[in-house]
């Protein structure tokens, strides 16, 4: 079942505009032009969660975590700058599709951007 979520995340973020995975503390990460928007994780420190940690505005964590908890989460060590994490085996890959993109336009380059469907 893990490596079904692993390969729903792989799909959906290296869709995007120069997009690659590596490895990093031991779990895949999605970055483009080396800046990480998202992580994959199995398990953290034994949390239970298969879950994407993924870069977020300011507020939206708060606002997210608030509205949907048994979704969202604030993760572990980025949490405090805001990062949001989500449990992949209660989204579908349309929510996922979502924050994914918005974790990639806050550190894209603009001519990525301009690359982006609307």
């Amino acid at each position: 079942m893990s490596k079904d979520h692993l390969t729903r995340v792989r799909r959906i973020c290296l869709a995007l505009p120069e997009a690659n995975e590596k490895e990093a503390w031991g779990s895949p990460t999605f970055r483009v032009r080396n800046k990480m928007f998202a992580m994959y994780l199995n398990n953290y420190h034994n949390d239970g969660r298969i879950a994407l940690w993924c870069k977020a505005p300011p507020g939206v964590q708060g606002q997210l975590v608030a509205s949907a908890p048994d979704r969202f989460f604030a993760p572990t060590c980025v949490g405090t700058q805001g990062w949001i994490g989500l449990h992949l085996n209660r989204s579908g890959d349309a929510e996922i599709a979502n924050i994914v993109r918005e974790a990639y336009r806050l550190v894209a380059p603009k001519k990525l951007l301009a690359l982006l469907p609307q």
